[in-house]
């Protein structure tokens, strides 16, 4: 059995076979009264009722193609027929019908209400010409089965335009979403780069530097040597800590979960600010630390980020400082976290400018603005770089005391510390 969709399925995807079949239908029943002798309400039927019924079904196979003209003709014929004949064609009656719907179905809505408005006025001026009368019960069924075949056009016309307007928003929704991902894939893409630049550009210069410190210690003295050896190979095996979540979220596919077993170690932040000034002072950097306000834990973003600035400024202090100095002042504010990097400069321009790529500062830079902060970096009025990143925090209450310690190495004499700190 063949249910209205399966109809409908095999009418959108052959609607010439719906239009053959339906002329074929509308012509034969035009020729059936030839054979039977006589129309069923006692008229005599004649050759123009085969023409008439010729004529509707070529009509009817080129509504699609042409609606308007093929309405015009049947309307033209029906005119022509009752003017010869001297009675109505039944079957161009219903061609017009039948040219009326798909006029409404398929034509501009102001086009097709005048066509449907002179269709029905013609065939009401054919009935009141065949019946001498324009108030008799034919006349006024014409403007009713006009009306009604215009009205079911119409409707299947809005049906069809809601049917377009919904799958249009659902491929539009479809496309928003595919954006929507690709954007995601892009922040995470450069997330990850980020973090790779940070974690490799900070220990790949450790252990060139210590790489440095053991051929210079290699003969003269081993032991030495031997320390910086160790600190390449803690350097090393730190970095590949570090990179193995990052590497294990590239190696998963977009539609793969997460592998919960997968060992991932906590997000970096200023809680293990200790462990990263060790290893720079390691590496021969003399690091003064100050802590002023009250340390209280932080949003998750500005933690990460916190930390981030930190090490790429420190370590950036140590490639291209002059002397292996640099101050580093963690001020947790009431509304704010400020994170001030200061080191010595040469009598002549930064080095960093001749000799750096400046990815280290563009990449510090929006990591500041992706959590609405700021940064300002460049060489004060006291011969010194000073790198100032500014992170918004949540209110908290008064700051305490400032601390100050100073991680091992060449110690920098605290007055002079002090007032590039002021």
């Amino acid at each position: 059995m063949i249910g209205p969709a399966s109809l409908q399925r095999v009418t959108g995807a052959h609607p010439r076979l719906l239009d053959a079949t339906l002329a074929t239908l509308v012509g034969g029943i035009g020729l059936l009264p030839l054979l039977f002798g006589r129309w069923p309400d006692g008229v005599q039927p004649s050759g123009a009722d085969a023409v008439a019924a010729a004529a509707a079904f070529l009509l009817l196979l080129a509504r699609r193609r042409a609606p308007l003209p093929v309405l015009a003709l049947t309307v033209l014929g029906e005119v022509a027929f009752t003017v010869l004949a001297s009675y109505p064609s039944r079957v161009l009656k219903v061609a017009a019908l039948i040219a009326v719907y798909t006029v409404a179905r398929t034509v501009r809505r102001r086009i097709a209400l005048i066509a449907v408005s002179c269709t029905a006025l013609s065939l009401y001026a054919v009935i009141t010409y065949a019946t001498d009368s324009a108030a008799g019960p034919e006349a006024g069924a014409v403007f009713a089965w006009t009306g009604m075949f215009a009205a079911v056009g119409a409707t299947v016309r809005t049906w069809h335009d809601y049917a377009a307007a919904m799958e249009e928003r659902a491929l539009r929704a479809e496309a928003s979403k595919e954006e929507e991902a690709r954007r995601r894939v892009a922040e995470e893409r450069l997330r990850i780069a980020r973090e790779l630049h940070d974690v490799i550009a900070h220990h790949i210069a450790l252990i060139t530097i210590q790489a440095g410190v053991a051929g210079h210690f290699l003969r003269g003295r081993p032991d030495q040597a031997e320390v910086a050896l160790g600190h390449i190979r803690d350097a090393g095996r730190t970095v590949l800590d570090e990179l193995g979540p990052l590497l294990h979220v590239l190696r998963q596919s977009g539609d793969d979960k997460a592998d919960e077993t997968q060992p991932t170690e906590p997000v970096p932040g200023l809680s293990r600010l200790g462990g990263l000034l060790e290893s720079l002072t390691a590496a021969g950097l003399s690091i003064r630390q100050r802590q002023a306000g009250h340390p209280r834990p932080l949003p998750t973003a500005i933690d990460l980020t916190a930390y981030r600035v930190v090490q790429e400024g420190l370590t950036n202090a140590h490639k291209h400082g002059p002397t292996s100095e640099a101050d580093l002042l963690v001020d947790y504010g009431p509304d704010e976290l400020r994170i001030r990097i200061t080191n010595p400069l040469d009598s002549g321009p930064y080095p960093a400018a001749a000799t750096g790529t400046g990815h280290g500062l563009t990449g510090m830079r929006e990591r500041a603005h992706a959590v609405g902060g700021s940064l300002h970096a460049g060489a004060d009025t006291d011969g010194h770089f000073c790198l100032v990143v500014r992170l918004p925090l949540p209110p908290a209450g008064p700051p305490s005391d400032t601390r100050t310690s100073q991680w091992p190495g060449t110690a920098l004499p605290a007055t002079a510390a002090d007032g590039r700190q002021g």
